[in-house]
């Protein structure tokens, strides 16, 4: 029996993370809602060994907090979600990627497209309704990465492994 795979999210600014929240619990299908809104930065991480992805992420983690740049909407077909703009961000996952390059899926391997899904798994006009309503009010802001999760996938919900901050140590 192969382990769950594990889930590795950003861990925003506890303001930010509780806007998203709120986005999600308003526009994300109630019976399908059994995760936190998040950022994902690998999907499907090996979880046979959990201690060993916590010693990759450490010296990534070896740092200050950095700046996120919440700079948009975008089109999911079947949703909604925010983009998110980070240099540092960008930089991250790739460093995390070639750590763990032999052990992507093919989805953790295609182009990543930072962003934070509110809505999900609805018909493409009820995602294009809540796009132009979001969109009426919508003005970029400033958020700020504060560190990595980790997340047992365990077929629809996600239990919590570890929230690592950054900081300078």
């Amino acid at each position: 029996m192969t382990a769950d795979p594990v889930i590795l999210t950003l861990q925003f600014d506890s303001a930010t993370a509780a806007f998203f929240e709120r986005q999600r619990q308003a526009y994300f299908p109630p019976a399908l809602n059994r995760t936190p809104a998040h950022l994902t930065l690998f999907h499907a991480l090996p979880g046979e060994d959990p201690n060993r992805l916590l010693a990759a992420i450490a010296p990534h983690t070896r740092r200050a907090p950095f700046p996120l740049a919440v700079d948009g909407l975008m089109k999911l077909g079947r949703g909604v979600a925010y983009r998110i703009a980070s240099e540092p961000l960008l930089a991250l996952r790739k460093a995390l990627a070639d750590a763990w390059r032999d052990d992507l899926t093919r989805q953790d391997r295609e182009k990543f497209r930072p962003h934070v899904t509110i809505q999900n798994k609805v018909t493409p006009e009820t995602a294009r309704a809540t796009l132009e309503v979001l969109a009426r009010d919508f003005e970029p802001f400033a958020a700020t990465a504060e560190g990595l999760q980790l997340w047992h996938y365990r077929g629809g919900p996600w239990a919590p492994l570890a929230a690592v901050p950054f900081a300078l140590r």
